[in-house]
């Protein structure tokens, strides 16, 4: 197992590693999986150094934003996943459900006075940022954060891309070195330490009792007490490493050929489905990319030698699997690059000034129809093809993402302001879909009011020079009947 390359290896507190601590603390915050995680690898790492027992500390808090029944049965199944690996380890796994603010950072905080470090995850989004933050402000030990988010390293460049084309002309110069240090598919394989005799502090686990078999298993409701939103329910999507390999699996040996030609419509099943597992942390972009090389037979040497930011040909693969990659590596990780360099990232001010101008310019402008946040969230609108995605959204947890596109556009075209259209886009995706709140749900908003895209004539009411998008159109583009018969309403 190679060392965690040091470019993704934070120190968060500037104290010292405690030698005579009784164990190593990985604070699984954000990566919840125990294998191609970078995190757990040096975790794995301390624990052999040190010949220390490794304790891994996983929270699902009460208190997030837009916390509900919805993502706890997501976070829970995947919570159940790993308590079935790390049955099979030497690792002592805590999983804690949060039943009233303020006990998962009282339960991290009395851990980590016994450990010789705490190692957590290195999440660029705000909430994670402030919450790795007040968590630690009181710990006299060294914390690290590691990075273990995307293929390129979050501190490769301190440059913010404003555009998807020079972001990928700037990985195909940066990511063949990165090709060649992934994480390892199962760090504990490689957990060589005494096993932990003493059990943790009777104290701590009466005051702070782990999460039930029953409750990690669903067979166990959540407390109706459980200050979420109990409105939001869950979804037929499995949660946990297992089911997410099982999509990439599916999807690689049975859609990815035809990716290209299918993504784009709503009627075929096109597109990876990945999104939700990649955000929570079930699976890992790595593991995704490992599993396509494998199912291509590729090897370094079929890519271009020429880093021209081209979306095709670079990797030297067929069209379709190209495709996708450029989907999950260029897409997925100028998100990253916009949460970790630009502090207002989810702020109308982030974006582009010729889009704010032209969005301001255009405020004013009369609007067709003028609808609710309410409105919108019931699809209650006057557009079918629109109440079909919105209403897939909060029943299923996620909108064909062709559709997510001109589901945002038509919100900035029926609300009076386009910062109360960036607000209810943000509120009903954060609050409704499974990959919400992610990197790469920003990027998807904010690309409907400019961000990564050119100004496009001619100018139009509401839009300016702002790219337009209609349902007419979008119904003569892709394949949609089926999936109106499915969640549309019925036709006037």
């Amino acid at each position: 197992m190679n060392p965690v390359p040091q470019i993704r290896i934070t120190k968060a507190t500037q104290h010292s590693l405690r030698k005579d601590g009784d164990y190593i603390l990985y604070w699984m915050s954000t990566y919840r999986r125990t294998g191609w995680n970078f995190s757990m690898q040096r975790a794995v790492e301390w624990a052999n150094e040190l010949q220390k027992p490794l304790v891994v500390l996983e929270i699902l808090f009460c208190t997030t934003p837009w916390a509900s029944d919805r993502f706890h049965k997501f976070i829970l199944e995947g919570m159940a996943s790993n308590f079935g690996s790390f049955r099979k380890t030497s690792v002592v796994h805590y999983p804690f459900v949060e039943k009233e603010a303020g006990q998962g950072k009282a339960l991290l905080a009395n851990l980590a006075r016994n450990a010789s470090i705490v190692i957590t995850d290195d999440y660029p989004t705000h909430d994670p940022v402030q919450m790795i933050r007040d968590a630690i402000q009181e710990m006299n030990l060294l914390v690290e954060k590691v990075d273990s988010n995307g293929l390129l390293p979050l501190r490769i460049t301190d440059r913010l891309f404003k555009t998807a084309q020079s972001f990928r002309r700037f990985i195909q110069s940066a990511l063949p070195e990165h090709l060649q240090h992934f994480p390892a598919p199962n760090s504990l394989e490689n957990l060589a330490v005494p096993a932990f005799n003493s059990v943790l502090s009777a104290d701590i686990m009466k005051k702070w009792p782990p999460a039930s078999a029953h409750m990690l298993q669903g067979e166990e409701p959540l407390p109706a007490a459980l200050p979420i939103d109990h409105h939001v329910h869950g979804t037929s999507t499995q949660g946990g490493s297992e089911a997410g390999e099982s999509r990439l699996r599916h999807f690689i040996r049975s859609l990815m050929s035809q990716y290209a030609e299918k993504r784009n419509h709503p009627d075929e099943d096109g597109t990876s489905g990945l999104s939700p597992y990649l955000h929570f942390g079930h699976i890992s972009a790595h593991q995704v990319v490992s599993e396509v090389f494998s199912h291509e037979n590729w090897t370094p040497e079929l890519l271009g030698s020429k880093a021209l930011g081209q979306r095709e040909g670079w990797w030297g693969m067929t069209g379709s699997t190209e495709a996708f990659l450029d989907e999950l590596i260029t897409w997925r990780e100028i998100g990253f690059n916009c949460c970790f360099l630009e502090k207002d990232h989810d702020k109308f001010q982030s974006l582009p000034q010729w889009a704010q101008t032209e969005l301001l310019e255009h405020a004013a402008d009369p609007r067709p129809y003028v609808y609710t946040l309410e409105q919108f969230e019931s699809a209650s609108t006057h557009d079918r093809l629109w109440n079909a995605a919105q209403t897939q959204l909060v029943v299923e947890g996620g909108m064909h993402n062709y559709l997510r596109m001109l589901w945002g556009k038509k919100i900035l075209q029926w609300t009076k302001h386009p910062e109360d259209a960036l607000h209810i886009m943000i509120h009903l995706n954060n609050k409704y879909a499974l990959d919400g709140s992610d990197p790469n749900s920003y990027t998807g908003i904010f690309w409907v009011l400019g961000r990564y895209d050119r100004p496009w004539g001619p100018v139009r009411p509401i839009f300016g020079k702002i790219r337009y998008m209609s349902s007419k159109n979008t119904l003569r583009k892709v394949k949609a009947q089926d999936y109106l018969s499915r969640f549309g309403s019925p036709e006037a």
